[in-house]
């Protein structure tokens, strides 16, 4: 078979960045795509099969991309370019997930699988959108973002965040401090998610004037919320009464989004997960959407995936 090529010119890209330290970036295209690749300054010539190099020709594109809209580029964005091309017939370029929800001083927050795709559209389809799956495959960081980036165009006044405050082998009395000191290693991610999508100064505002509140769940309790984002986090661990007094809490022209693993739950054994009774009971409901993330969603670090693969195969094999 002959050879194909095609050459790029890639204008303002930080070269170096892009390739990546000793060319890694580099290495790694030619390796997964069977192709040679050549840089010269801003030309980059890529030889080999032409299903190859159209792969890597829109990997590169991408990456560019990922670059210049969030400053740099990294090992993990590389990883879930690659995983993209892989697993989507190359059409990285016809996607329908390259809107930015949300742009921070770090990154430029958009879907990067197609399961974060449909998960956002679900919650702009939805009023109330439940999202089940492995950790790291971005369900609540893009709650969050969404939520801020929907504050931030006036689209709602406030933003809730709740999680259940279960004690998973650890008694919060034993814990020092007062209340608020015991329960924040609780809330703690969901402070780590809006650290990276606001500026410091501006968060601190926002919570001091209650605009947004990280509470736990059991907060909730005889509100009613109009005008606002409200997400449960790690909704496994809400009992049934719970879950149903947090799902009735919203108010007009409000959002709700219940985000959860039902592989880790952490209740008591004799009590049943409000999250797992919630997909029998609200299925057919209209306006409540129900998104499944599995470990091909997962962009966290490249292990994760690995790690969530190692557990599901060790716990069929006791099953078996």
């Amino acid at each position: 078979m002959s050879e194909f090529e095609r050459r790029l010119v890639l204008e303002n890209i930080d070269m170096l960045s892009l390739l990546g330290a000793n060319d890694n970036n580099l290495r790694l295209l030619e390796n997964r795509f069977n192709t040679n690749i050549s840089v010269r300054g801003e030309n980059i010539l890529i030889r080999g099969e032409e299903t190859d190099v159209n792969l890597a020709e829109k990997v590169i594109r991408e990456m560019s991309y990922v670059l210049n809209t969030s400053g740099k580029l990294r090992n993990t964005d590389v990883s879930t370019i690659l995983d993209l091309a892989l697993h989507s017939n190359g059409n990285l370029q016809d996607k329908e997930y390259d809107s930015v929800i949300l742009y921070t001083k770090n990154e430029a927050i958009k879907a990067k699988t197609p399961g974060q795709q449909k998960y956002i559209q679900a919650i702009q389809e939805n009023d109330i959108c439940f999202s089940i799956g492995p950790a790291g495959t971005g369900k609540t960081y893009l709650a969050v973002a969404l939520a801020v980036a929907a504050m931030k165009k006036g689209i709602v006044n406030k933003i809730v965040l709740a999680r259940p405050a279960v004690e998973a082998g650890e008694s919060l009395g034993f814990l020092p401090g007062d209340f608020r000191e015991k329960i924040d290693p609780y809330l703690r991610p969901l402070y780590d998610a809006l650290d990276e999508m606001l500026p410091q100064e501006k968060l601190k505002n926002f919570i001091e004037k209650k605009l947004i509140e990280i509470v736990p769940l059991a907060y909730m309790r005889g509100r009613t919320l109009n005008y606002s984002y409200v997400i449960l986090d790690e909704a496994q661990n809400a009992t049934d009464t719970q879950m149903k007094m947090f799902l009735t809490r919203l108010g007009s022209s409000s959002k709700a989004i219940i985000t959860g693993d039902i592989t880790q739950i952490d209740l008591p054994i004799k009590q049943v997960s409000g999250l797992v009774k919630a997909q029998e009971i609200l299925k057919n409901i209209k306006g409540i959407g129900f998104v499944y993330f599995d470990k091909s969603d997962v962009v966290r670090h490249r292990l994760v995936k690995d790690i969530i693969d190692a557990y599901e195969k060790f716990y069929d094999r006791e099953k078996r």
